[in-house]
């Protein structure tokens, strides 16, 4: 079974984590499982987009894990490669329709070289037990420039209608060039047009930075209610007008 991956990005406040879990809802609802789902963004809250509870984060487990390494306190008779195995099934939701693991950031200071190494050889292994592999990341997407996540086959690059969000989003697009990440397929989704139509200013700086437009959404109050009652806005009604936009895209990249 070859593994997709689906990488999202983005600047903050965009709608980019509420697109990630519309495209995972997507893929449950089609039984296109097994999912594997990677929070990578700093600011983690694609759990509360699905309604998954997370306890611990790999970032708070690489941390512990190069501590312990320091301070020789790894359990005695279990090999290092062996303990990183066991913490790291302790950061594994394990949910019905799909896994999820969020990535986090460690504060800590000093060499990570060997727990990032680690967490490196645990993700090789496991994503290929899983149909599809969906990472939401942060404008950076530091876990996949330093190969902590796998080569990604479809990258969404995620704007609002405006102009700053198209500049920002084209300074995305570059990096993932200078990165030599070199994705299958690069589109770009505009979010939360007003009546879904793109204006034309915003139009003309997509083709000023040359960036391959899929489509547009529109502005849905519906996520808005959603978020407002603590609802996961993965789980906005089908009939939609988001949810419906979302996956005629979708269908283009037979996803």
């Amino acid at each position: 079974m070859a593994t997709q991956t689906i990488a999202v990005a983005g600047k903050g406040g965009v709608g980019k984590t509420t697109i990630c879990g519309i495209l995972i809802d997507q893929l449950i609802q089609e039984k296109k499982g097994p999912i594997l789902v990677v929070d990578a963004d700093a600011n983690s809250n694609l759990n509360e987009v699905l309604g998954v509870e997370v306890e611990t984060t790999l970032g708070a487990i690489r941390e512990d894990m190069a501590q312990a390494e320091l301070r020789g306190t790894i359990p005695t008779g279990v090999s290092k490669q062996d303990y990183a195995e066991m913490k790291f099934s302790d950061a594994l939701v394990e949910e019905d329709n799909f896994d999820m693991l969020v990535m986090g950031r460690t504060q800590g200071k000093g060499c990570y070289c060997y727990v990032n190494g680690v967490l490196k050889s645990l993700m090789d292994k496991y994503v290929p037990n899983y149909r599809y592999v969906v990472v939401d990341n942060e404008a950076g997407m530091e876990h996949i420039s330093r190969g902590t996540l796998p080569h990604v086959d479809v990258m969404l690059l995620v704007s609002d209608c405006s102009r700053r969000g198209i500049q920002a989003v084209a300074r995305i697009a570059e990096m993932v060039r200078e990165l030599k990440l070199q994705p299958g397929v690069m589109k770009l989704i505009v979010n939360r047009a007003p009546g879904g139509q793109l204006n034309a200013g915003v139009a003309e700086e997509i083709e000023k930075h040359g960036l391959d437009l899929l489509g547009v959404l529109p502005q849905d109050e519906v996520v808005y209610e959603y978020d407002c009652e603590g609802k996961p806005s993965s789980q906005i009604p089908e009939d939609s007008a988001v949810k419906v936009a979302l996956h005629n895209l979708l269908k283009e990249l037979n996803i």
